[in-house]
């Protein structure tokens, strides 16, 4: 190969790889979760890092309301049959922009407050303390369970145009992916990323 070839080559490879980078960098991603035990029930805590595209972020300028639905579901397998599913849970957080107070707004589950720019705004919609998500009567202590918790912005909750919009184009495609981990009811549950 000559040269050139391969100089082309290398700046071929590293722009790719920054724009892989960059492309990587937009999304959701889980930092930590833990679950504790308070009264006899459990409660979620969980950090999310949230990182829109220029095109979400512009949208949300210009009016558009996102939601960002959280899942989480607790399975336990089943040799004989299908898994069982004790407890399912979901929480819908909202994040508008107010254009007059110039504030981003944040609500979930009747709580409503307000930050002033975009990093703050996602990291309260990425937080999530003390949410309930188990009834102490739905499980088995002596049992072992399968935990899992994501993240996605709610894509049939936007507007119709912006829903085939978002059909079309995967920057609105905006998701954690699910993060499995073992759950003990007598034991730690905690997962740092």
């Amino acid at each position: 190969m000559t040269q050139g070839i391969k100089q082309f080559i290398l700046c071929v490879l590293m722009a790719l790889s920054l724009f892989s980078a960059a492309a990587s960098a937009e999304g959701i991603k889980l930092k930590s979760a833990d679950l504790e035990r308070v009264d006899g029930d459990w409660l979620l805590n969980a950090t999310f890092q949230i990182e829109l595209t220029p095109g979400l972020e512009d949208a949300v300028q210009k009016g558009v309301v996102l939601y960002f639905q959280t899942e989480f579901d607790l399975t336990r397998s089943r040799w004989y049959w299908f898994d069982e599913k004790p407890a399912l849970a979901q929480r819908l957080t909202r994040l508008s922009y107010q254009p007059m107070t110039q504030q981003y707004r944040i609500a979930s589950e009747g709580i409503t407050f307000s930050a002033r720019t975009m990093f703050e705004a996602l990291q309260a919609v990425g937080s999530i303390g003390g949410w309930r998500v188990i009834d102490n009567n739905q499980i088995d202590s002596s049992k072992s369970y399968t935990a899992a918790l994501r993240m996605t912005l709610d894509l049939s909750k936007l507007p119709k145009p912006f829903q085939v919009n978002a059909l079309n184009n995967r920057d609105w495609n905006v998701t954690s992916d699910w993060l499995r981990f073992p759950f003990l009811p007598n034991g730690p549950n905690v997962i740092k990323r």
